[in-house]
């Protein structure tokens, strides 16, 4: 399937950080600000209260610039303390919202938690009825496990707005353990507004990742009740349904609340998503289709509605949507790479390596990708060559993928000097960027090449020295050149330590381990390094080392085993011979 979303439906909104809060009774917005917005703020703040004539206030603010360069500096020079201690003193005294929330920004970043909870408790007691100021406050004091707290600040925010949107509160910040979200839902439910739908709405997400279903689903219905429109309330019943009972009753649900809430796109999609998810894309596309006429500018029922089309080999029906996004800001890419794909099952290979080309983004690499792959197929690779150099030209934030797809095009052409040509020389532009080098290790000799590979694979390690797939491949050229082994092994251990249970990184220690004659250990990880992987190669040389050690029944038991899981593969051969000797010593 072209489209593929594990997260059919969203369970909440929580898609916002918490310094972009919009408070929608009033039109305040939290955000960051800017330097020159916070000199500003001081200077104008520091003009006011001239005006007003306060002795100790005025000389406050006439030093409210310096303090806020000097912080701002302090920040630019890594000086976080001293940048955090100016802020924090500036916010407890004065009354620039942009200050505070600049302060606050700086001890969030920095995890100064103690800070933070300072900051925002002296912004709510000067202002107790700023809702964001209290939104910063529970939020902070969620983070800090201080729950109690937080109950009290999201009850106050609840007396001034009951109709607050409490989800983005515990975005990026919900607890982690299991014993941290159960004390919560405790206090939630000690608290004041503890039948509000958004505090049972809260109470019924922790208890969903506590894995109590049953009891988020009564929670859930709780807040459905009071609030039976509230699309997250209505999404994470769905999700609950589906843990619970399974497909059909939340498709029901689903099909149920699209009915009652015609006039909500997100509940509508959410159960077009489910049905493409769950089997049923040509409902789906149905459906879809009726959206998009009530809603012709949904930009993610037209992206979805191409996606499943190209599913169903509607290529016709796909382009109509697909074109619909070529100017959208948000899927533009994601339109030209389908359009592209759509092109390519209809086996419009001209128009598919058009669309290609005008994909940038995410999606870059993998459409260059796909229009090699047509010029291959098409037998022009030197086309392909001539085009990728320019776009060398047009995208030099992609010159190190470049370099490499023109490498592998050479290496295919059988040019293989040509191609480790063009990684040095691509090296030489990108000094350090080690997909370059170790582009360069594949492609150089064990044995012709030894000094130029010891040379890359030194700065590799030098570049990432605890990179698992570096270090591995220098253990393995070392293993394969016999020599070093002591260093290769320490390689191959540490490429372990950072990459555990990796089979290609077990079976390079296994091979130098043997080499070594440590046949116990080497029979010990290249034991595992097959169990992993099954490769025959990997099971051959595991047979040896457990015969060099000597564990001859071992032996015979997984020489059986690969000739069951790999029956007539040439390699078992070698293991066939080691077999003559013991059938003469039972002769």
């Amino acid at each position: 399937m072209l489209l593929c979303n594990n997260g059919v439906i969203k369970s909440s909104t929580w898609i916002k950080k918490l310094r972009h809060i919009n408070y929608r009774s009033n039109g305040m917005t939290i955000r960051q600000y800017s330097t020159t917005i916070l000199l500003v703020s001081s200077m104008a703040y520091s003009a006011h209260i001239r005006a007003s004539e306060d002795i100790y206030h005025a000389k406050f603010n006439q030093n409210a610039i310096e303090q806020t360069m000097i912080a701002e500096f302090a920040l630019a020079a890594n000086d976080t303390p001293t940048a955090l201690h100016n802020y924090t003193v500036l916010a407890i005294r004065s009354n620039s919202t942009s200050v505070k929330q600049r302060a606050l920004d700086i001890a969030i970043e920095n995890n100064n938690l103690e800070a933070a909870l300072d900051i925002a408790t002296h912004w709510v007691v000067q202002e107790p009825n700023d809702v964001p100021a209290k939104f910063y406050l529970a939020h902070i004091a969620l983070k800090a496990h201080q729950y109690e707290l937080a109950a009290n600040v999201l009850d106050s925010i609840l007396k001034l707005d009951p109709n607050s949107d409490l989800e983005s509160i515990l975005e990026g910040i919900s607890p982690e353990s299991a014993e941290d979200r159960q004390n919560l839902v405790i206090t939630l439910k000690n608290s004041k507004q503890n039948n509000n739908p958004s505090i049972l709405a809260l109470i019924a997400s922790l208890q969903a990742q506590n894995n109590e279903f049953e009891e988020a689903l009564k929670t859930i219905n709780k807040a459905l009740k009071k609030k039976s429109k509230v699309t997250g309330f209505i999404l994470l019943k769905a999700n609950l349904l589906t843990a619970i009972e399974g497909e059909d009753k939340t498709l029901k649900w689903l099909e149920r609340s699209s009915r009652k809430n015609r006039n909500n796109l997100e509940i509508n999609l959410a159960e077009v998503r489910y049905l493409i998810k769950n089997g049923q894309p040509e409902t789906g596309l149905n459906k879809l289709k009726h959206i998009i006429k009530r809603w012709p500018d949904a930009e993610e029922a037209l992206i979805i509605a191409g996606l499943t089309a190209i599913d169903l080999k509607q290529y016709d029906l796909a382009e109509q949507y697909l074109v619909e996004l070529r100017f959208s800001p948000k899927y533009q890419n994601d339109a030209y790479y389908y359009l592209a794909v759509n092109a390519e099952r209809k086996e419009h290979f001209e128009t598919a390596k058009a669309y290609y080309r005008l994909v940038d983004g995410n999606l870059y690499m993998l459409s260059r990708r796909s229009l090699i792959a047509i010029y291959n197929k098409q037998g022009k690779l030197h086309d392909v060559l001539r085009f990728l150099t320019q776009e060398r030209v047009n995208y030099p934030q992609h010159a190190s993928f470049l370099y490499q797809a023109q490498s592998e095009i050479l290496k295919t052409l059988g040019n293989k000097k040509a191609a480790l040509g063009l990684l040095k020389e691509a090296s030489k532009n990108l000094p350090d960027d080690p997909e370059l080098l170790y582009s360069q290790v594949l492609l150089l000799d064990p044995f012709q090449d030894r000094a130029q590979l010891d040379l890359v694979l030194k700065k590799l390690l030098e570049i990432e020295p605890n990179s698992p797939t570096y270090l591995n491949a220098f253990a393995y050229t070392l293993a394969l050149q016999n020599r070093r082994l002591d260093e290769a092994r320490e390689y191959a251990e540490r490429a372990l330590e950072n990459a555990p249970e990796q089979a290609s990184i077990l079976d390079t220690l296994g091979y130098i381990t043997y080499l070594q004659n440590d046949f116990a250990t080497s029979a010990k990880v290249l034991g595992q390094a097959y169990q992993i992987s099954k490769s025959v190669k990997i099971g051959v040389r595991y047979a040896k080392s457990l015969y060099m050690q000597g564990a001859l029944p071992e032996f015979s038991k997984v020489l059986q085993i690969l000739q069951l899981n790999h029956p007539n593969d040439p390699q078992l051969a070698q293991l066939d011979q080691l077999l003559l000797p013991l059938n003469s010593k039972k002769s």
